[in-house]
């Protein structure tokens, strides 16, 4: 910038020319105007600029599966809170974490792609040195675990960030291969699965604690547990499909057991009823008959030769007309009383020469009995005279009494 102050312009053929009043161009005052001008845009450019990302840095959010850690100057607080929320800026920093439930793999390698093999020794589907263990019984097993885990302390998280991760892989494997070590291979890939899940989960839940890194466990899973040959792996699939078919006939069992049960005890209840019915009208049979004999021996204390005579009566009453009466005559021949038809004469000889025996020998004891002058209600034959005798001596006897 050129000023020309109390000079004169010279023309060209070298004369001095007059150019009358004296142009001075003086632009510092200008020039002053301009840089402050400047200057105050961009100052305000720089506050607006400031005060947008202020603003913006001044409110962050959280979803629900969100939580964070909030340091002011280093020091660590936690917002667990879903929502928009409020920060100091330039000052306060936010860490945001998941709620969510995370799984860490143990002996196999889920992000394994089949069509690239390059890295297949570095990145295997399984990874043998986490999953091959040895057995209580000195069997090597390959089982995989899936662990599930989850930030239970945003602020111990974050500040073990960049440890916690590992010391969980760490704690896992060694607690696993401890818990895996004291079964046997065959309840470690059959029957002790779900006992070996929570012994791990216990123990590991346990340390976690006692660490104190900001994690906790949600649950320990078996993926898969077999031994490391075919031919062994074979052998425990068909035991696993025997303890299956015995399971299934198990159920089948207690099926059919709860099928027949209510029948079985309704069977049985209603032979418990009859059994009781009976028993009652036994009682009450025995109760009748007790009182009709009561009221018989109330008679018989009253006239007791009388009551004889009719308890004599009623049973001959009973046995006689199906008794069957042979008379010996004098000149050998015999008479059976009822007489038989001729029809059923000959199916009933035998039965007759048995009631010929027996008649003679009640006869007998008939003849006995009279001599001592007693009176005895026998089947078979009796002494007509003697029971006549008695008889009118009864009749005297209750004639003179009354």
């Amino acid at each position: 910038m050129n000023f020309f102050m109390g000079k004169r312009f010279v023309g060209p053929g070298g004369g001095k020319k007059d150019q009358g009043p004296e142009v001075v161009f003086d632009n510092r005052e200008e020039s002053n105007k301009r840089m402050k001008r400047m200057l105050r845009t961009i100052k305000i450019a720089i506050v607006v600029a400031v005060l947008a990302i202020a603003a913006f840095d001044s409110f962050y959010t959280l979803s629900e599966n969100e939580m964070a850690v909030l340091t002011t100057f280093g020091r660590p607080s936690s917002v667990t809170t879903s929502g928009p929320k409020f920060k100091v800026p330039f000052i306060q920093k936010v860490h945001k974490m998941s709620k969510e439930i995370k799984g860490m793999p143990i002996g196999y390698d889920p992000d394994y792609n089949a069509q690239n093999h390059a890295d297949s020794e570095n990145n295997p589907i399984t990874v043998t040195s986490e999953s091959e263990m040895i057995t209580k019984d000195f069997n090597f097993v390959n089982v995989d675990f899936y662990i599930e885990y989850q930030i239970v302390d945003p602020i111990k998280a974050y500040i073990h960030s960049d440890t916690a991760i590992p010391i969980l892989k760490n704690l896992a494997q060694s607690y696993i291969r401890d818990t895996v070590g004291s079964y046997s291979v065959d309840e470690v890939i059959t029957t002790g699965k779900s006992e070996i899940q929570a012994k791990v989960k216990a123990l590991l839940s346990e340390r976690l604690e006692q660490e104190d890194i900001g994690l906790g466990i949600n649950n320990v899973t078996i993926q898969d547990a077999q031994p490391p040959t075919d031919a062994v792996n074979n052998a425990f699939k068909a035991v696993e499909d025997a303890k299956q078919g015995m399971d299934t006939k198990i159920n089948e069992a207690r099926k059919y057991q709860s099928e027949q049960l209510p029948a079985a005890n309704a069977k049985a209840d209603k032979a418990a009823r009859d059994a009781e019915a009976y028993r009652q009208q036994r009682i009450s049979e025995a109760e009748g008959q007790v009182s009709r004999f009561n009221d018989m021996y109330q008679e018989y204390a009253k006239y007791p030769l009388i009551t004889k005579k009719r308890m004599f009566y009623e049973t001959m009453e009973d046995i006689l007309p199906g008794l069957k009466v042979i008379i010996n005559g004098s000149d050998g021949t015999q008479t059976m009383l009822p007489l038989d038809s001729f029809v059923t004469g000959a199916q009933t000889n035998t039965g007759s020469q048995g009631a010929y025996s027996g008649s003679q020998d009640h006869q007998a004891n008939q003849e006995d009995q009279a001599g001592s002058g007693s009176l005895n209600s026998q089947p078979g034959a009796y002494d007509q005279d003697n029971t006549q005798d008695n008889m009118d001596g009864s009749n005297d006897q209750n004639g003179g009494g009354q």
